[in-house]
């Protein structure tokens, strides 16, 4: 079975900690203070005590007293794929079908926060989007161009882990700054669990259904073998560009049902004949008419489980607050 683990923080003594999670959470006995460490030597431990679960009651948590948090820490690589799914090209106007380039670019792990953490509006910021993701978690030094393959691929990660890739578009995209958009403080609510799959595990990759909601109504839902590269293919193009540890984050891309929304090719086009300033100010100001896009008190629920629910990642909810 998949391993499901939670990292959290004792509300009475402020203690951090680690935590299988099987209908209830039971404490892990370890030093192991980041996400890097535990992968590299509780591994073995959490699926032992997973397979023996009776011998442990007495080291089940009272939910009440916990808080969680995000099960990946600080520092990490977040290396990050756009445009992964045939619905989200669509909706951009881009060919769902073509596999021409596949877009890689970075996401500060400055980002990162928990899983129900209030996500932070910046006062710069008027267009802020919505992008559930599943992301692979590393589980090995990779320091070399390496041949990925989906036989081989349970070699290099340890397991996947629920993301939400916030991001400001007005950043984004008329200043061409995918790192500066996506990367501002608490635009990586991350978790809340981390599941550790063994190598006949690995299938469940493409097994995934992703949803999340905006106040109650559903924005985005996809499933993962809809993904046009796919994991293996991604981390072997990686490991050309890219050195890789334990505990880094490899987003996989985020369905379509964004706020963003791109006019008619047309328009584009028209677009294109205007000055950089005046093409940019008209983009945003169109935008800002979409109510789809995030304000404060906004609620988001997201959720990544496997077709037979022996995965499931947990729920985030975050509310956006203005800052």
């Amino acid at each position: 079975m998949p391993c499901h683990i939670a990292r959290y923080r004792d509300k009475a003594t402020q203690k951090f900690g680690w935590a299988l999670v099987s209908n209830g959470f039971y404490a892990i006995e370890t030093n192991s203070q980041d996400t890097q460490s535990f992968i590299n030597n509780c591994r073995a431990l959490a699926f032992e005590k997973a397979d023996n679960l009776s011998s442990y009651q007495a080291q089940k948590l009272d939910e009440q007293s916990i808080e969680l948090l995000s099960p990946i820490t600080k520092p990490c690589r977040i290396l990050c794929q756009g445009s992964n799914y045939p619905a989200a090209r669509i909706e951009t106007g881009a060919d769902p079908d073509s596999k021409e380039f596949n877009t890689l670019f970075h996401k500060s792990d400055a980002s990162i926060t928990g899983p129900n953490a209030d996500i932070v509006k910046p006062s710069c910021v008027r267009l802020l989007d919505y992008e559930i993701e599943l992301a692979l978690v590393i589980g090995r030094n990779i320091t070399e161009s390496v041949n990925v393959t989906e036989q081989n691929l349970h070699q290099f990660i340890a397991g996947i882990v629920m993301v939400h890739d916030v991001t400001a578009r007005d950043i984004q995209i008329p200043q061409v700054q995918f790192y500066k958009g996506k990367s501002y403080r608490t635009f990586c609510p991350t978790g809340p669990y981390l599941c550790l799959l063994k190598e006949h595990e690995i299938k469940y990759l493409s097994e995934l259904n992703l949803q999340l909601s905006v106040n109650g109504q559903v924005k985005q839902i996809d499933h993962t073998s809809n993904m046009i590269y796919k994991p293996h293919e991604t981390l072997t193009e990686l490991s050309q560009i890219e050195d890789l540890a334990p505990g880094d984050m490899v987003f996989t891309g985020s369905p379509g049902g964004c706020a963003l929304s791109v006019p008619p090719a047309p328009v584009v086009k028209l677009l294109g004949l205007l000055p950089e300033s005046l093409k940019w100010k008209l983009f945003v100001k169109k935008q800002a008419k979409n109510n789809d896009y995030l304000q404060s008190g906004d609620k988001i629920e997201a959720s990544i489980k496997s077709d037979d629910g022996k995965i499931d990642l947990g729920i985030q909810r975050n509310t956006i607050v203005n800052q």
